[in-house]
């Protein structure tokens, strides 16, 4: 068999058992007693090792094999859930992860997994039931016997995987250890051991001990995916109208109505597919042309005034609409998947500086444009490593401080309007504005006469790249590049950064994001004859200029606006043009995280959905410029970045 094109298959079955592991193991770690987690590390490892060894990557087999034997010893109760043998489990999973991506990427002979077996098999071997190997092998004998013996399992249930499922033993071992969790398996057919060979037709016939439903069963196993038919027969005759065939003790098989049934049952309808994200980004492209191409249709329409034209436009304006939504949303993906590895972050984080932590994560369950959910990754991950490293107190500077020995850090996901909102919060000892003052006066920063600092002036000298308060560099942090790099890194993706600290009561981090990065909608705003475009995320309302809304406070120009007093900005100003000595024009109301402010523009245009595109910035250009689009009439407009303008 030709597994090379089974790879990319197996790395996404293999990184969610990889995910199952850390989750398991940092659930172990809080309730050492405790058997469930143990039970999920055992399957989630035993079902890497099968699909390993199907593919022929030897070292990730070796690796999970010895890991699964460690965690049989911990199971029967052998060997003491301990911080030392923790901290194995963990190095072992990294082992794992990364002998796992080298194979993938055809570099197993890079791998080097030594030490990890070692350690895996010295804390196996170090329980007080020497004879355990022996014994071991004396229950897989008595298991050996059992399953010639073959008694007849109060259930039976007959798996049929699709034509030409990719990987099939994989699905098949799958298919076990998901019939695993709904009770004891008293013998399938084939042999486990069997499956990889290239005889292996897709049928898999397991006994079952259980009190699970035919519904929960029939669930359950197809849960494991590529399945065809799920034919059960229970022993007191009962059937769900498709039968099956399962060996008798004298090695006959129990025939019933069996095989014809479960051929002629209709497949159920798979509401799942993998796609390659490439092929999205290439419809999402498209999309993005079509979109452009409709608003020149749109514009061309209205100039003719042909109302047979006028409809077909507005109907094929409908289409695209339709067709944009759909691909919009296919692109979406919940933020759990990269939120998963967080726990695991957190937990390393803390234990190399010694600090007791209570992560909490919220709203897992929110969408995000899958091409910004990969690249929020590494921003998210220096906000909370920077949280536990400048932010938490030790143990006893928390019990000094008359708080719990243990910090509480949060992260949380959120929809507001068209935005997705993440934070970061801890509850520790808050940023040091003092220190943060004085190293901003020894670079000459700040003014020396300034004596404190507001929460937006704080967080601009901290996202200065290479500025750091911190006394040592450590592996956590200390570089100077940890805001730099978020603040950095959401600009570029068209979000915002906002933050919010009080002494000794903590950090609040708020990350503000495009829900998608392709296409948004935005307010059309002119300036002489340029025409640039404002995200509509950003805008609260639009108003009339007045004279008399206008006022002077220290100097400033602000719009008083009902009960709020907004500064005032003026594009001309922005772009580097000359104001308008004439009165008139209109308002933009902005609005930024907490921050307001109104932006006097010539003319307002209107709404369109615009398509970004990557923008070059010339040097020595201006940086209020996140992108730029193609218009309706084929003329192209910057799209101003309002988070730079206040």
């Amino acid at each position: 068999m030709d597994t090379a094109r089974y790879a990319e298959l197996f790395l996404t079955e293999s990184q969610d058992n990889l995910s199952a592991i850390n989750h398991a193991l940092l659930e172990l770690e809080r309730t050492p007693t405790a058997r469930e987690p143990i039970g999920a590390l055992f399957r989630a490892v035993h079902t890497v090792k099968g699909m390993s060894a199907t593919m022929g990557y030897a070292v990730v087999a070796e690796l999970s094999h010895e890991l699964e034997t460690l965690l049989d010893v911990v199971r029967r109760g052998d060997r003491a859930v301990t911080t030392s043998l923790m901290d194995t489990l963990f190095s072992a999973a990294d082992a794992l992860e990364q002998a796992i991506e080298l194979s993938v990427a055809g570099r197993e002979h890079e791998v080097n997994a030594g030490a990890a077996v070692d350690a895996l098999r010295a804390a196996a071997s170090s329980t007080a039931m020497s004879a355990e190997p022996n014994a071991t092998r004396r229950s897989r004998k008595k298991r050996s016997r059992g399953r010639t013996r073959a008694k007849v399992p109060p259930v039976t249930v007959v798996v049929t995987q699709e034509p030409n499922t990719p990987m099939p033993a994989v699905r098949a071992y799958l298919a076990i250890e998901r019939a695993r969790t709904l009770g004891t398996i008293v013998v399938t057919e084939p042999d486990p051991a069997a499956l990889d060979g290239d005889d292996f037709d897709g049928r898999l016939t397991i006994g079952l001990d259980t009190d699970a439903t035919d519904q929960e069963i029939d669930r359950v196993i197809r849960s494991a995916g590529s399945v065809a038919h799920v034919a059960i027969t229970r022993a007191d005759g009962r059937t769900n109208g498709n039968g099956s065939t399962l060996p008798n003790a004298n090695g006959a098989p129990l025939t019933g109505a069996a095989g014809r049934a479960s051929e002629l049952a209709p497949a159920r309808a798979h509401r799942h597919i993998r796609i390659d994200l490439h092929r999205l980004d290439t419809m999402m492209n498209l999309i993005g042309e079509l979109v452009i191409t409709r608003g020149r249709l749109q514009q061309l329409s209205a100039t003719l005034n042909e109302p047979a034209l006028t409809e077909a436009v507005t109907q094929a304006s409908r289409l695209v609409a339709d067709l944009q939504d759909g691909i919009m949303t296919s692109r979406m993906v919940p933020v759990w998947q990269v939120f998963d590895r967080f726990p695991r972050v957190v937990r390393d984080a803390a234990r190399a500086l010694g600090k007791q932590v209570d992560f909490i994560v919220e709203g897992q369950e929110i969408e995000l444009d899958r091409s910004l959910l990969d690249e929020i990754g590494d921003p998210i991950v220096h906000l909370l490593r920077n949280a536990i490293d400048h932010g938490l107190e030790t143990p006893d500077e928390r019990v000094s401080a008359g708080k719990s020995p243990t910090g509480r850090l949060t992260l949380i996901a959120a929809r507001d309007r068209s935005a997705v909102v993440i934070r970061v919060t801890d509850d520790g000892k808050g940023i040091d504005r003092d220190r943060v003052l004085a190293r901003a006066h020894e670079m000459g920063l700040v003014d020396r006469s300034r004596d404190e600092l507001t929460d937006d002036e704080l967080l601009r000298l901290i996202a200065r790249p290479g500025f750091s308060t911190a006394r040592q560099v450590t592996d956590i942090s200390g570089r100077g590049v940890g805001i730099d790099a978020v603040h950095a890194r959401v600009r570029a993706l068209g979000g915002t950064v906002d933050m919010r600290t009080a002494k000794g009561q903590g950090t609040s981090v708020t990350v503000r994001l495009p829900a998608t990065l392709a296409i948004v909608r935005a307010l059309l705003a002119k300036v002489g004859d340029e025409t640039y475009a404002i995200p509509m995320t950003h805008v609260n309302e639009t108003v009339h200029r007045e004279s008399n809304t206008i006022r002077q406070v220290k100097g400033r120009e602000v719009l008083v606006l009902r009960d709020d007093v907004l500064p005032l900005l003026h594009l001309r100003d922005v772009v580097q043009l000359p104001r308008r000595d004439v009165g008139g024009g209109q308002v933009v109301a902005l609005v930024v995280a907490d921050r307001r402010a109104g932006m006097v523009v010539d003319e307002l245009t209107g709404q369109q959905e615009i398509v970004i595109k990557p923008f070059d910035a010339v040097r020595d250009g201006l940086s209020v410029f996140s992108g730029a689009t193609i218009l309706g009439d084929g003329v192209p407009a910057l799209i101003l970045d309002v988070s730079s303008l206040f």
